[in-house]
């Protein structure tokens, strides 16, 4: 399912505060907590899209704070407006390279969770090395995650799910699991993490969930892979 055209962003919506572009960051490391009032628990979402699960996390959970990255600059704009909107304090947006994030400037053992929701599933076989998903990500993963930290993954593709699934048990041991995770009923028509878990239960297509936990030690690099560039997060963002 490709995605929808997006609704305007009403003009008057400041978006100074809840939208950074990851070119004018300064250089790295990146103090996350300076993005943000005060010191928490920080959760990053790699590929936010229309920013459902940011809005919807940080009004569940005040108490932490939240980081997204997009790459596709309108998607990141519409989610940073969300927020805006809603008055999230304790969200932000990050227009960018989600994986160059990741990779240049987020310290490690700086997140309590990441989440990464229905990521392009790039079907062709000779694009799959284009999955977000892959060893040098994961590796990232391992290493901002604190010990116990969570990585949150779920995706419509039952291939992409196993195909993951195995990729970890091998490139990422340091995460314990698989875990499966319950799909709880919605209790309204927004009671879904995002709009492509919206639309595939609505279509009465499953999903596969999983989370992991980060155990003590220290990540082993993988062996060098080709430069990919990170998608965003959902064919249709959340």
């Amino acid at each position: 399912m490709g995605r929808r055209a997006l609704r305007k962003i009403d003009p008057a919506v400041d978006l100074a505060v809840h939208l950074r572009e990851l070119a004018t960051l300064e250089p790295p490391p990146l103090d996350p907590h300076a993005l943000f009032p005060a010191p928490a628990p920080l959760e990053l979402e790699m590929g936010s899209g229309k920013g459902l699960f940011l809005d919807r996390a940080s009004a569940d959970r005040p108490d932490h704070n939240f980081l997204g990255v997009e790459l596709a600059r309108k998607y990141a704009q519409f989610a940073a407006a969300r927020l805006a909107r809603a008055g999230r304090a304790t969200a932000r947006m990050i227009s960018g390279d989600g994986l160059r994030l990741f990779r240049e400037f987020l310290p490690s053992g700086c997140a309590c969770a990441v989440h990464v929701y229905f990521p392009d599933p790039w079907w062709k076989k000779r694009h799959r090395k284009r999955r977000v998903l892959n060893a040098s990500f994961l590796y990232d993963v391992v290493r901002v995650l604190e010990v116990g930290g969570k990585l949150h993954f779920w995706t419509d593709v039952e291939e992409y799910f196993q195909a993951t699934v195995d990729l970890i048990t091998t490139a990422a041991p340091l995460l314990a699991g698989p875990h499966a995770v319950a799909e709880p009923p919605a209790e309204h028509d927004l009671d879904f993490r995002t709009h492509f878990e919206r639309r595939t239960r609505k279509a009465g297509e499953p999903v596969y969930r999983v989370e992991y936990f980060r155990l003590p030690g220290t990540p082993v690099p993988p062996v060098a892979e080709s430069p990919t560039t990170e998608e965003s997060d959902d064919t249709e963002a959340p």
